[in-house]
């Protein structure tokens, strides 16, 4: 049977971390988001807050596998904030998490080396405060079924720790559950030997 990979590492709320040189502050956030528009309007809102800074670059990584990402350098050298922010997302294993770092220009240039140096250690801080937490990749279902085999199909859902997220008892009885991903082949498999119960997909959290 071939095990699935169902976990991933991501950070339980806001985080923020600091870094200075020569008169300019980078401040760092980390923020935990699902969706690209979540990133979008985080950063729109820091832009706001923080008005006066020179730059506002980040880095987000989005899914279970982290095969969604991006890096901005917002203005500075071509590789010298977005990436090395984007490369410490990568060096704490962690994805669904988004870090802003707002510099604020102190008047002496840092050079590529110095700026590289100041955007990693800035998120590092970020990321070292922040609680990293490990969630499991789940898979939600649509399941339907006679009023006559709702013992099967709550005796089904708690043998596999289903989480129950919406319910509607009727003669034609529907459910929707959450279903850890490396339990899916199981939870299946016991569905297709329950007569008449059909098990829709619906997408993956």
């Amino acid at each position: 049977m071939v095990e699935v990979a169902d976990t991933y590492k991501t950070i339980d709320s806001p985080a923020e971390g600091i870094y200075k040189e020569k008169g300019s502050k980078f401040l760092a956030k980390a923020y935990p988001v699902r969706t690209e528009e979540q990133v979008k309007a985080i950063v729109e809102q820091l832009k706001e807050e923080f008005y006066d800074a020179r730059h506002h670059c980040y880095a987000y990584i989005l899914g279970p596998k982290g095969d969604k990402w991006r890096a901005n350098d917002d203005g500075e050298p071509s590789g010298t904030a977005g990436k090395p922010i984007h490369g410490q997302l990568l060096s704490f294993n962690l994805t669904n998490v988004l870090v802003v770092v707002i510099r604020y220009f102190g008047g002496t240039k840092l050079g590529v080396s110095g700026l590289i140096n100041a955007y990693k250690t800035a998120t590092h801080d970020a990321l070292t405060n922040a609680k990293i937490i490990t969630r499991t990749v789940d898979a939600i279902y649509s399941v339907t079924f006679g009023y006559t085999m709702m013992n099967e199909v709550m005796r089904l859902a708690k043998d596999l720790n289903l989480q129950l997220l919406e319910q509607q008892f009727d003669n034609t009885c529907i459910i929707r559950v959450r279903i850890r991903r490396s339990l899916e082949g199981e939870f299946l498999s016991r569905c297709s030997k329950i007569e008449g119960l059909i098990a829709d997909f619906e997408f993956e959290d």
